[in-house]
């Protein structure tokens, strides 16, 4: 039952519109929408026989008495600041506070005002006696809001070990009551229109197709919109809370309550694999700005200033006659973060030389032979290694899953706090992905390895051909998957900074063990050319700025 307040005049008499008119004490409810009749009734009640006329009403419609930053309470305090509130009329002490902290505070501003409290159930006034049944009540109404707080997460903790779905389900999901052998059953179902939805969703993300603001305009398209409750029709998806969605290992068949993890019973709607997918992608998103761009271009993200090492933006310029031409500008320079003097590059030329690098960093045909010798004298070296580590593997996937059930008996036996268990789940979690990433790729056969090894050799030896014939959105992948940074440097040269494995294969390491004299230069650092005023006016923008020279230049 929510609090219910009723304040007296004292002194004051006006006409009160609707009420009993002049020469009376007027009287005026603050009902709850949710509140009782009976309780309403048994406020009147006690201010008829106080003689009171109720002068104005408090109701803090849904809002709980565990905490005093209540609207309708606090405007109650400001209203007895006048000092002509004579009683405040509440049904029980919880109606009011339900910590003895607020209790104070408010009884200290009712006494300050010169009113007093008063409870229609309660034997409570000024008196010592009347003082102690106070402090008794609202102590009983503190206990009795933390044990029903406690006893409430204790059902819902127990219902998240068995599978049970705590809280609403998220979009895709619905919550469901069912009949069965006479009681009702609370569960989850999959919702019919927006779980193929969310389904699709994942599978997209993680396929590499898509930004997450073109995913989210494409699934509004589709139809995906918020579940309809009783207070909030459904509406489109904002990208945070698809943002959101998309981390949420609800989705994969895992119950999330308080920081800990349990198997759910609810169907998942999407693979471990694919969920796993999706979240490398959501990190990389954030590291690789892999986001949507308001000028699109496949080098965008990849390349960067030779000269501060800072990323290379799309600017568009126009001249005075609607002519725009696109370049590539460092950042850095553009927002002033560092002394950079590269200036702006054409794109068509940033286009060429990236090409132009693929035929430097691809592996020569005459090296490609001994650089395959060179891995399988490795790889047949390690071979006799993975035995051994896979039966070590194995060891600590059987002990960490031993540890993760002794610190749940230990969870639910009272014994670990929750912020422990949450912290020692993580590592447990974490070291058992490591090690059955481990075992996955001990498992492989080595001739399939081989396999995959000549593949992986005939692409370095030709990487530059299927850059050349690569759709945009290949090229883009090729850049990302092979470069970390590819950087743009004065005097038409680029370098760059590969990952693995093409670090390892087309770098110049494994080939100097080969005693190969001539090999591709390794990736390099970006240069810091001090001194240098400007680029070759041939391909860089001169003195006359971003535009092409004029005669009037």
């Amino acid at each position: 039952m929510k609090p219910l307040q009723l304040t007296t005049l004292r002194g004051r008499q006006r006409h009160t519109g609707g009420h009993r008119g002049l020469g009376r004490r007027r009287r005026a409810t603050n009902r709850d929408a949710v509140a009782s009749a009976a309780q309403r009734d048994a406020c009147l009640r006690k201010a008829d026989a106080l003689g009171a006329e109720v002068v104005d009403e408090f109701i803090d419609a849904g809002e709980s008495a565990k905490t005093a930053h209540r609207p309708e309470l606090q405007r109650l305090l400001k209203f007895l600041l006048d000092g002509s509130i004579q009683y405040v009329i509440v049904h029980k002490v919880d109606r009011l506070a339900r910590n003895r902290v607020d209790d104070v505070e408010i009884n200290v501003a009712i006494r300050a005002s010169g009113a007093t409290l008063v409870s229609c159930t309660e034997n409570i006034d000024e008196t010592p006696s009347g003082a102690l049944m106070h402090g008794i009540m609202s102590s009983i109404a503190e206990f009795y809001s933390k044990n029903l707080a406690n006893e409430v997460i204790k059902g819902s903790v127990q219902k998240a070990k068995s599978g049970g779905t705590v809280g609403k389900a998220p979009t895709g999901y619905l919550n469901v009551r069912k009949i069965e052998n006479g009681r009702e059953i609370r569960t989850v179902d999959v919702d019919p229109q927006r779980g193929p939805l969310m389904t699709w969703a994942f599978e997209a993300y993680a396929a590499g197709d898509w930004s997450i603001r073109t995913l989210l305009e494409e699934l509004t398209r589709r139809g995906l919109t918020t579940t309809t409750t009783a207070q909030m029709p459904s509406r489109p998806l904002v990208i945070s809370h698809f943002l959101r969605l998309l981390r949420h290992p609800y989705y994969k068949g895992i119950v999330r309550y308080r920081g800990v993890e349990y198997p759910g019973n609810h169907t998942p709607l999407v693979t471990d694999e694919i969920w796993e997918k999706v979240q490398q992608r959501l990190t990389a998103a954030n590291t690789a700005g892999d986001k949507h761009r308001q000028h699109y271009h496949y080098l965008k993200g990849s390349v960067f200033c030779g000269e501060c090492g800072e990323r290379l933006i799309i600017t568009m310029s126009k001249n005075r006659h609607g002519t725009v031409y696109p370049y590539f500008i460092c950042v850095g320079r553009q927002m002033k973060r560092s002394d950079c003097k590269q200036k702006a590059v054409l794109i068509d030329v940033v286009e060429c030389l990236v090409e132009q690098h693929y035929a430097d960093v691809q592996l020569p045909a005459e090296a490609a032979g001994r650089v395959r010798d060179a891995l399988l004298n490795q790889l047949a070296s390690q071979q006799a290694n993975a035995e051994h580590e896979r039966t070590f593997q194995q060891q600590r996937l059987h002990r960490l899953a031993t540890e993760r059930k002794k610190l749940l008996e230990a969870f639910y036996n009272d014994s670990v706090p929750a912020d422990l268990l949450k912290a020692e789940q993580a590592r447990i979690t974490s070291e058992m992905e490591h090690a059955k990433r481990r075992l996955s790729a001990l498992s492989a056969e080595f001739d399939v390895i081989e396999t995959n090894l000549n593949v992986a050799i005939e692409f370095a030896k030709h990487c530059q051909q299927a850059y050349l014939s690569g759709t945009p959105k290949v090229r883009r992948e090729l850049n990302q998957a092979i470069f970390e940074k590819i950087y743009v440097h004065e005097e038409r040269e680029v370098t760059s900074q590969m990952v693995e494995p093409f670090r390892t294969l087309m770098g110049t390491e494994l080939r100097k063990s080969t005693d190969l004299s001539e090999s591709t230069e390794e990736t390099t650092k970006p240069r810091h050319l001090a001194g240098v005023g400007g680029l070759r006016v041939d391909y860089m923008v001169g003195a006359e700025g971003l535009e092409p020279p004029t005669t009037s230049l």
